[in-house]
């Protein structure tokens, strides 16, 4: 076996980051001898809730994530219906409005990729370590 992989859509919801969060948690959960450390789940965990957080607030309210693991990697897989990829913004400290999640998820990830989809949106990939120090 050299991947594990998991799906999931929703639309808009006042739980749809909660309900992406416990679908990374059940996933890594699931791993078994494929587990990561805590640290690591911790992280993937948070990219999960950036990325979820992201396509229901510029993507269009909807989105759905692909968690897959491989030999060195997680990968992180947001779908949405906008095109417009990510983009660094100053962050907001006065008015909160945001800019933290892009920045942050680009110093957590080994590599970020914006991919756009045959039927107009993206899929914003972010692979990050399975293991701390990795």
């Amino acid at each position: 076996m050299t991947t594990m992989s998991a799906e999931c859509t929703a639309l808009a919801s006042l739980s749809a980051v909660a309900e992406a969060r416990q679908a990374a948690r059940t996933f890594l959960g699931a791993l078994g001898s494929w587990g990561i450390d805590r640290d690591c789940a911790d992280t993937v965990i948070l990219v999960v809730s950036e990325l979820v957080t992201n396509a229901l607030r510029h993507g269009g309210g909807s989105y759905t994530l692909r968690l897959a693991v491989h030999p060195d990697t997680i990968e992180v897989a947001v779908e949405d219906s906008s095109p417009h990829p990510p983009r660094m913004r100053t962050p907001d400290l006065v008015d909160g409005t945001g800019g933290f999640g892009w920045h942050m998820v680009n110093d957590l990830a080994h590599a970020t990729i914006v991919t756009p989809t045959p039927e107009g949106g993206k899929t914003v990939r972010a692979l990050l370590p399975r293991r701390t120090g990795g």
